[in-house]
């Protein structure tokens, strides 16, 4: 009981963008294993305050305490940087100017509102609309805030059962939307692998229709050859032909006549008359 406990806000809510601010809390109460805390202000890390301020730059800050309307007692401390440095009349002007802002908004909102807007940077926009028809800002935050008093418990808020079946409620989504994610993967798997089987069927599909193509066009090529065929058969009939034809031709020649052809052959044209025509047909 009693306990300080810190935390990020980044660790709160998911936003990295608000690393640098430590939210704090205080444990009020213990229910079985489960500690329920208050939450009593902020800060910023110095590291990231001190980035902020230049040596060309100017700083205002002040210190404002506030009453919420259900009668918490906030202290909020405003950090503005300007763009140049400015004079010391200036710097009260804006600090008026801001603390009027941050008046206004907490009479009108409760305390569960000043903390949202405080954290969401609704509270600072407001400041900056305000500050910056007096002297040109660079940034403006709330970088520190604290609880002095509490006010008016609310009652009507989430019980710890609601947080319990909230907290279970949002683990079953996110496993729900794994699951979901993992099984598109895997579907996903699954056709480029489909995909892949399917390709070579594809490709013999393809490869079975070329040959009747090929089947198609080869009798026409084919035809030639096969005319060719006949055309050589043709004319070796017909060279049989006339194989016998001359043989009858030199026949019926005088011997005279065959030695004159042997001498235009070149052949010897001694010999019988069936010599001679041995001769001619070779």
């Amino acid at each position: 009981m009693g306990r300080i406990y810190e935390m990020t806000l980044q660790e709160f809510n998911g936003d990295f963008t608000k690393m640098h601010i430590i939210l704090r809390f205080r444990v009020t109460e213990v229910v079985g294993r489960d500690a329920l805390t208050t939450f009593i202000g902020h800060h910023h890390q110095t590291d990231h305050t001190r980035r902020q301020i230049r040596r060309y730059r100017g700083k205002v800050d002040d210190v404002v305490d506030v009453v919420s309307t259900d009668g918490y007692l906030v202290r909020l401390k405003p950090l503005i940087i300007t763009q140049r440095r400015v004079q010391t009349s200036v710097k009260q002007a804006m600090r008026a100017k801001a603390a009027e802002v941050i008046r206004a908004f907490a009479s009108k909102n409760t305390f569960s509102k000043i903390q949202e807007s405080i954290l969401g940077g609704e509270l600072e926009g407001e400041i900056l609309n305000a500050v910056k028809p007096i002297y040109p800002v660079k940034s403006v935050a709330i970088h520190k805030s604290q609880l002095l008093q509490e006010g008016v418990v609310n009652e009507s808020g989430p019980t710890l059962d609601d947080i319990h079946a909230d907290e279970s409620r949002q683990e079953a989504e996110l496993k729900a939307k794994k699951a979901a994610a993992i099984a598109a993967a895997m579907d996903g798997e699954e056709v480029e692998e489909e995909a892949a089987e399917e390709a070579p069927s594809i490709l013999d599909a393809a490869e079975a229709l070329e040959p009747a193509s090929e089947k198609t066009e080869a009798p026409a090529k084919e035809a030639p050859a096969a005319e060719e065929e006949v055309v050589e058969e043709v004319v070796e009939e017909e060279v049989a032909e006339e194989a016998p034809a001359a043989e009858a031709d030199y026949s019926s020649m005088t011997v005279a006549e065959l030695k004159e052809l042997l001498k235009a052959a070149g052949k010897p044209v001694s010999g019988k008359k069936a010599d001679l025509i041995t001769r001619l047909n070779e």
